[in-house]
Order: C-alpha cells, then sequence, then structure tokens
C-alpha cells in the first residue's frame, strides 16, 4: 500500500524537476536528429536506445508531444518549432487513421497541445493556425466516435484495434478526442446524414467500460474484488451479447495489468474535469440530468481504481506490472516495502505509475474542490508520493547516452518484447515512449501547480 508523507507538497519538487527538464531538452533534441521516421514510430528502449515494435503507430504523437511540453515548462521556443513542425509534417495520417483506438493518444498530445498552449497565451493567437489544429481535432474525434460497437439497451462502446469485438481499457483516454471535437462544434456525420453527438457517444463508451472493465464488488462474478480492472472484455458484435474478459498484455483476464488500471484512474477524472466546465451551460443534445447521472458513475469508477491502485502498489508507487504475475509469489511482503526494479522475479512499470500519478492528483483535486477534503487529500497525496519516486534517483534516467526519461518502462511482458540486460532474470532498466510522455505531463503539471497555476486540462481550447 502508497505510503503517504501528508506534508509533501507540490513546491517541494522543485531540484527534481529542474534535473528531469534539463535532461529532457537534450534527449528530445538528439531523438529527432537520430531517429529515421521511416522505422515507424519509436516505441521503447533496448539497451537505452529507441527502436520501433510494428502494432500499431500509436506512441509518434507522444515523440512530437513531448517536445511542446518541454516548451511549456522551459519556455525554449526551439522545442515549440521541433513539436509543431513534426506535428504539421507528419501527424495528418493519424487524424483520419479509421483502424486504431488511440486518437486521444496521437492527436490530443500534439493538435491538442498547440491548441491548448495558444488558448493560454503561451503562443501568439494566429487565426489560421488556429483553424488548423480545430480542423484536425473536429475530424480525429469524429473518425474516433466512427469505431463502434452498437450493445443492446443502447449501451457501446469505440472498438480496439483488434475489431468490434474488443473493448480495451486503455480507450478511456481517447475519449479526449471526442470531446474536444464536441467543444469545438462538431458532430459525426453517419449514414442518411445522422448526426451523432460525440459527448453521448463518449458518455456511453465511459458507461460500457465501467459495466464490463471495472469490478465494483457486485458480486460479478468469483474475483469480483473492487477496483480490479480487465485489460479488454469480449462481445459477440452479431448480437452484442458480452462474452468474456481477456487481456493482451496482462497476465490473465483474472488478475489486473497495473497499465491498463492506470489507463482508467487517469482517464476517468479527466472526464469529470470535462463534466464540471459544462456545468454552467452547452446542453448541446446533452440534458444536464443526463451529465450529472454520467459524471456520478465516472466518480464512482475513478475511486474504485484508485483505492485498488493505492492498495495493491508498494508503499512508494511503483506498480509490478500484473497484480497476479506469478513470480510475486517469491517475492513475500512486497507490497510493505519500495519496489525492487532488479529483483529476479517479477518486473516493475514505472509508465504505469507515471499515468496514474496524474489521475490520482486530478481525482484528489476534484474532490478538495468539491468539499470532500479528507477523501479527496488521500488520492492527492497518495499521487505526490508515487510522483516523488518518479522523479528520484532510481527512476530518472541520468545517462545522457540513454535515450529514455524514465527507466523501468514494460511493454508487453506475455510477448517477451522488453529488454532483460545481461546478467539479470527480467527487464528493467528501459523507457518506453508513453512512459516518458506521461512523465513529462505529470512534471508540468508538478511545475504549473508549484507556480501557484491550475494544472492542464486538455480541453483549454
Amino acid at each position: 500500500m502508497i505510503k503517504l508523507d501528508r506534508n509533501l507538497k507540490p513546491a517541494d519538487f522543485g531540484p527534481a524537476l529542474e534535473r528531469f527538464f534539463e535532461l529532457a531538452g537534450g534527449k528530445i533534441r538528439r531523438l529527432d536528429a537520430r531517429y529515421e521516421s521511416a522505422q515507424g514510430a519509436p516505441v521503447f528502449t533496448i539497451a537505452g536506445r529507441y527502436g520501433a515494435r510494428g502494432w500499431t503507430e500509436w506512441t509518434q504523437g507522444f515523440q512530437y508531444g513531448l517536445a511542446l511540453l518541454q516548451f511549456e515548462a522551459t519556455g525554449d521556443s526551439e522545442f515549440l518549432e521541433l513539436g509543431r513542425g513534426r506535428t504539421l509534417e507528419r501527424m495528418a495520417p493519424h487524424v483520419s487513421h479509421r483502424g486504431v483506438h488511440d486518437h486521444g493518444f496521437n492527436n490530443v498530445s500534439t493538435y491538442g497541445n498547440l491548441l491548448r498552449l495558444m488558448a493560454e497565451g503561451m503562443i501568439p493567437e494566429n487565426e489560421w493556425e488556429r483553424s488548423c489544429y480545430e480542423l484536425a481535432l473536429k475530424c480525429s474525434g469524429a473518425v474516433q466516435a466512427m469505431r463502434w460497437t452498437a450493445l443492446p439497451g443502447e449501451e457501446g462502446y469505440v472498438y480496439s484495434f483488434n475489431g468490434p469485438h474488443s473493448l480495451f481499457s486503455d480507450t478511456i483516454r481517447s475519449m479526449r478526442s471526442l470531446v474536444l471535437a464536441h467543444r469545438l462544434g462538431h458532430v459525426l456525420m453517419d449514414e442518411q446524414d445522422a448526426k451523432v453527438n460525440l459527448l453521448e457517444r463518449s458518455i456511453r463508451h465511459a458507461a460500457a467500460t465501467s459495466k464490463y472493465n471495472v469490478y465494483l464488488g457486485e458480486g460479478r462474478d468469483h474475483y469480483d474484488i473492487p477496483g480490479r480492472v480487465v485489460h479488454e472484455s469480449i462481445f459477440n458484435p452479431a448480437s452484442g451479447s458480452y462474452r468474456c474478459p481477456s487481456t493482451q498484455q496482462g497476465y490473465s483476464p483474472f488478475s489486473t495489468w497495473t497499465r491498463g488500471l492506470a489507463w482508467l484512474l487517469c482517464g476517468y477524472p479527466e472526464q469529470l474535469e470535462f463534466f464540471e466546465s459544462l456545468e454552467n451551460g452547452d446542453e448541446r443534445s446533452v440534458p444536464t440530468e443526463r451529465r450529472q447521472e454520467a459524471a456520478a458513475l465516472h466518480l464512482r469508477t475513478a475511486r474504485a481504481v484508485a483505492d485498488f491502485y493505492i492498495e495493491q502498489s508498494p508503499v512508494d508507487g511503483i506498480p509490478y506490472w500484473d497484480t497476479g504475475a506469478p513470480g510475486l509469489a517469491a517475492m513475500g511482503a512486497y507490497l510493505f516495502r519500495p519496489a525492487e526494479p532488479y529483483n529476479d522475479h517479477e518486473p516493475v512499470d514505472s509508465s504505469a505509475a507515471a499515468i496514474a500519478a496524474q489521475g490520482l492528483l486530478r481525482l484528489g483535486n476534484y474532490l478538495q474542490q468539491r468539499g470532500q477534503e479528507a477523501e479527496g487529500e488521500r488520492y492527492w497525496q497518495a499521487g505526490l508520493a508515487t510522483a516523488q519516486t518518479l522523479f528520484g534517483d532510481d527512476y530518472v534516467a541520468t545517462d545522457p547516452a540513454h535515450e529514455g526519461l524514465i527507466l523501468h518502462s514494460i511493454y508487453h511482458r506475455p510477448n517477451g518484447w522488453d529488454h532483460v540486460p545481461e546478467g539479470r532474470q527480467i527487464p528493467c532498466g528501459e523507457s518506453s515512449l508513453w512512459g516518458d510522455y506521461h512523465a513529462m505531463e505529470l512534471a508540468v503539471m508538478l511545475k504549473r501547480l508549484a507556480d501557484g497555476k491550475p494544472h492542464q486540462r486538455f480541453f483549454t481550447i
């Protein structure tokens, strides 16, 4: 269980964040200069060097989004020009990519960050430039919403790259693309000019994800532990009937792959923040009562997965890659001591921690702003404790020759894709582009809070 330090605050991260941004600048610059985009998007490191791994090109936006966040943190215009230039040069295919569930990763991290930076006055207002970003985000949200499997009773979900039968937990963070397009006044035009409300579609996806991918302790099956998460749910798309839990990257359908949990822990609080921004208007065919009902479901789900994350992580907030990984049985009371990235049994996953930490902070802030101080503080302090570990000496890649930013990330343990260094028994010491990007998002968030500013919100346009 994560050990809380009630005295820890964002201002305490100053030296650690300064080191992180200094290291990040050189690594972002060098990776862009070295890496050949024809290889495919960089995904994770092998012996400290980024390479591609063909599956889908879901990480490209993280590479250029890193540069944009580095500009936000440091004000160095070199990184603005790098991130903006590469976005305009290389990201257009991702806007119209109808074969993936990753629009929130690729397009909100690039076009979305650029639009937010303009709205916040960090880059000059320019009508044509703004129009470019807005059009990209409108199209992205509509294209993402096309991947729709309808279920009985007006339920449904945006299906994964595996096909119409597959509901991934990861996809909750791509609901940002739908609600951004909605906020920009866009709709999906479907057959016979049917107008699909993108906010409503995101609400339905989140409801299906909560119902089928998150356990809430209601006796769903013998392993219904509150907050436990399924990576993937399988349906019969012909009838819409639910078939079974599944996983692509976890140990089993009946254990919790911690990065899958982290996507939910980050995604639901972000959507809660969006609902809160709509409280004073913008009915747009989604009535207030409907939004309030959706917000209640989002909050219940977020709290369940947050509680599970806190309870099932070691004291320093860094989880092992799967809560049911078989080697954990040989590690004794591993939840009651700091995570051990160099153990001989099971790897940790720092990328899950980077994603989860900002979800914990967002959820904690949301509750505290609504008068639930004690409940909110627990999540807030758990997020800070996890961040303190991530930006410490054991996880920041201080070697300039290592192309990653945060060490000990895991991609696909079942497939054996992760690098095992010579002399070690398990993968360790490597980085991933999603882990680095979410650590950068977390670092920017902490810097803003330490500077007395509100944390960034993806829907600031």
